[in-house]
């Protein structure tokens, strides 16, 4: 994936141009669009979460087909220094689901749990670790307002800066499809502040390559139901066309039972 050339027939612009803030909020709603066509990648998560004076971080790397809407990531969760060393969990994203395995008391070990995405109270924009990257493009059609701030230097490559602000409600709103209006329309309620921050960064061909967005949510888990969670979900996109094979469990290596989430 090539970064920004200084032309004038490149989607994002050439060098010496920063689009105006209209332009640049049509540019960035188009991200979702321009990421399907792109294919696949392979993904880095990483999320941040602040409460109280304690910040943890949860990170996860794996890959996504964006014209599928499928993807895998392993999630590392912080380690427990009163516990044994826990494997990384392992999350397989669908349309509408989310399997995940080696998370939630109480489930054995060859087992995996699925989940309606639209069933959990954020819409699992950050209870499962990680914001994938599906939808971490699909908010960007809530946009209300985004600046070029031009181009920077990321690991590299040159890339092309946004900063705005995009509403999940919004977002859920123009979604184009079932699953993702479900999942955002659940994720209304979960959070304090409908708004969100975010930082993009596109390549030359408009094709999301980072991306990181600030949310703001009341803590459901003990001891402190109620407390402000401050988030930063982080995306990060490359190796672009890598394939992309999502093994599903078979029907007897679904768990049933009772789930108990450490922490909520």
């Amino acid at each position: 994936m090539l970064g920004l050339a200084v032309t004038g027939c490149s989607m994002v612009g050439a060098a010496a141009d920063t689009r105006t803030a209209g332009e640049a909020v049509e540019l960035i709603r188009q991200v979702p669009d321009l990421l399907a066509e792109a294919g696949s990648s392979r993904a880095r998560t990483a999320v941040e979460l602040a409460s109280g004076g304690t910040r943890i971080t949860i990170h996860g790397r794996g890959g996504f087909d964006y014209r599928r809407r499928v993807g895998e990531l392993a999630v590392t969760l912080p380690a427990d220094p009163s516990a044994a060393e826990q494997p990384p969990v392992t999350e397989l994203f669908l349309p509408g689901e989310l399997y995940l395995k080696n998370r939630g008391e109480g489930v054995p070990p060859d087992k995996w749990v699925r989940l309606d995405v639209a069933a959990i109270h954020d819409g699992n924009l950050v209870t499962g670790g990680a914001t994938d990257p599906i939808t971490a493009a699909e908010l960007l059609r809530g946009v209300q307002h985004a600046d070029d701030l031009g181009e920077v230097e990321v690991e590299g490559e040159t890339l092309r800066r946004f900063r705005g602000i995009t509403d999940i409600a919004e977002a859920a709103r123009a979604a184009d499809d079932r699953e993702s209006r479900e999942q955002l329309a659940a994720a209304v309620d979960g959070f304090t502040d409908t708004a969100v921050r975010f930082d993009a960064y596109l390549d030359d061909d408009g094709v999301l390559r980072r991306i990181r967005h600030h949310f703001s949510f009341a803590s459901t888990a003990p001891p402190a139901p109620g407390v402000p969670v401050q988030v930063s979900s982080t995306t990060v996109l490359y190796d672009f066309g890598t394939p992309v094979v999502i093994d599903m469990p078979p029907a007897e290596h679904i768990f049933t039972g009772a789930v108990a989430y450490p922490g909520g």
